[in-house]
């Protein structure tokens, strides 16, 4: 971080925080109407959540509220059994974050591949560009959306462009004062003294409103509410802590420092569980918000304590002047976000990575735009594994050890022996080819799962069939106990006959592994 003066230091945090808290507004509303519920209860959680996370939060800089990725799981809950079963699942989903930060499995997030990364970044930069497109349209007389005229349309691409232009070129002459502020400024001016008529935010619904009060929610303790809650709330939780463990991966790389994966876990939590009694709908990290946080020169928590209480100033006293702000000019601020968050590099580097990197990205890409960021994020996990475990598989191999013998053949395995490489462990042996005594050395190799245990019996069970007895070395402590149970191992000079003829030497020192 720039090495810059305290006062000079709270000012950007001030002013990045006030540029949030204008572009939290509009998609605090969208977001509640997407999940079917009135707009405070979006703006209440965007107070909330935003407020705790920024003050306990494992991420300074990091914007939380409401999301569309968690509201678009809402809609069906909410318009089967209403609103206040919305509030207990949200609670519900806030105590299942904590237990995840409180055990410490906020680690996970490592299991996710940069490829993956990419995807969810490029997928999310188009879904905000999508959602930007909405503010294009209107209701028409049939109930159903329409696109706006196309005169309305090509004036709000004007100040849109307008905007975008302020944000490019203000940057070159001065950092004072952050680039998207300006742009919304001078756009608010442009309509509100040149009496432009374009959609306002007051156009959206009005944003006037009182204190959260606090409020159990009105629902049935009984196994049956339990029972439909809890399928909504586990997927809610799960969004929620990929978006912002993802989100919170992003800006560890923009800023080049580090966030607390388990403290953002149970602060996101916690946040969820107070709006839930509060009449929120929950939320998660921003992506859209939180870049223009960081982008504006935002460090510290500051930032977003102060977006949060300016918009709780937006409900209780300034709304009407919050409702004067043109949809265009936080419309253009978002596209600047849609740039900037889109991976370009990804485009140019796509031909030079492995090909299943690239088929990774992409398909992660459409799968978050098509579905939810969640889902998105576990097949990209899935197709990363499956494509590690299958260029594995391909990589063991066995050679002949200098020290065999005519009487005695001594192979050293290479690779890892699991499920996806057992077929071609076992056709690396010919026991009819091999001398009477054969000797398998794992120090440069592991095994991994049951199905390696079984690999290694049924080979076993081959060289008996032909005669022959199968010494193992350096087999880890672990996989001998296996296949001891398993019966398959017997002393280097037994007194009966084995079920298979397999003997291990030199357990000790291994450096191959179950």
């Amino acid at each position: 971080m720039q090495d810059i003066s305290l006062p000079a230091r709270i000012k950007t945090e001030v002013l990045a925080g006030l540029t949030v808290s204008l572009a939290l507004v509009p998609e605090a509303v969208a977001f509640a109407f997407v999940a079917g519920v009135p707009p405070l209860v979006g703006l209440y959680a965007a107070f909330i959540v935003g407020l705790v996370t920024s003050l306990f939060g494992g991420r300074p800089g990091m914007i939380s509220g409401a999301t569309g990725a968690l509201a678009v799981v809402m809609v069906s809950l909410v318009k089967d059994h209403g609103l206040e079963f919305l509030f207990i699942t949200v609670i519900l989903m806030g105590i299942i974050q904590i237990g995840v930060g409180l055990l410490r499995q906020g680690k996970l997030i490592r299991m996710v591949p940069y490829p993956v990364m990419l995807g969810f970044v490029n997928g999310l930069a188009i879904v905000i560009f999508l959602s930007q497109l909405e503010s294009f349209k209107t209701e028409g007389e049939d109930g159903h959306e329409k696109w706006l005229p196309v005169g309305d349309i090509a004036l709000m691409l004007g100040l849109v462009a307008v905007t975008m232009l302020v944000i490019y070129v203000l940057p070159r002459f001065t950092r004072r004062v952050p680039a998207a502020l300006a742009g919304i400024v001078v756009v608010s001016v442009v309509v509100i003294f040149g009496n432009v008529n374009t959609p306002t935010v007051g156009d959206l619904s009005s944003i006037s409103g009182g204190l959260p009060t606090f409020g159990v929610p009105d629902v049935p303790f009984t196994f049956e509410t339990f029972r439909i809650i809890v399928p909504f709330a586990l997927i809610l939780a799960g969004i929620g802590l990929i978006e912002s463990l993802l989100t919170s991966s992003l800006i560890d790389g923009i800023t080049e420092t580090k966030g607390n994966n388990n403290r953002e876990c149970v602060a996101q939590g916690s946040a969820n569980v107070i709006t839930g009694f509060f009449g929120g709908m929950g939320g998660c990290a921003m992506i859209g918000q939180s870049m223009i946080n960081i982008k504006s020169g935002a460090r510290w928590r500051l930032s977003g304590m102060v977006a949060a209480v300016l918009l709780l100033a937006y409900i209780l006293s300034l709304s009407s002047l919050i409702e004067q702000v043109p949809i265009a000019a936080l419309v253009g601020v978002m596209f600047v976000v849609v740039i900037g968050t889109f991976s370009w590099s990804s485009l140019r580097i796509v031909r030079k990575v492995p090909v299943s990197d690239a088929i990774v990205m992409v398909t992660v890409s459409a799968v978050t735009v098509a579905t939810d960021l969640a889902i998105a994020v576990v097949v990209g996990v899935i197709l990363s594994a499956l494509v590690f475990a299958w260029n594995t598989a391909r990589s063991i191999y066995v050679e002949a050890s200098a020290e065999s013998t005519p009487t005695r053949r001594v192979y050293t395995l290479h690779g890892q022996l699991f499920f996806a490489s057992v077929t071609a462990f076992k056709d690396l042996f010919h026991p009819p080819h091999d001398p009477v005594e054969v000797v398998l050395d794992f120090r440069h190799s592991r095994v991994w799962d049951h199905s390696g245990i079984e690999a290694i019996v049924a080979v076993a069970e081959r060289y008996e069939r032909a005669g022959k007895q199968l010494h193992l070395l350096h087999l880890s402590e672990n996989c001998q106990r296996i296949l001891n149970k398993a019966g398959a191992i017997v002393d280097s000079d037994p007194g009966n006959d084995p079920a298979y003829r397999v003997t291990v030497s030199e357990l000790s020192g291994s450096s191959g592994g179950h």
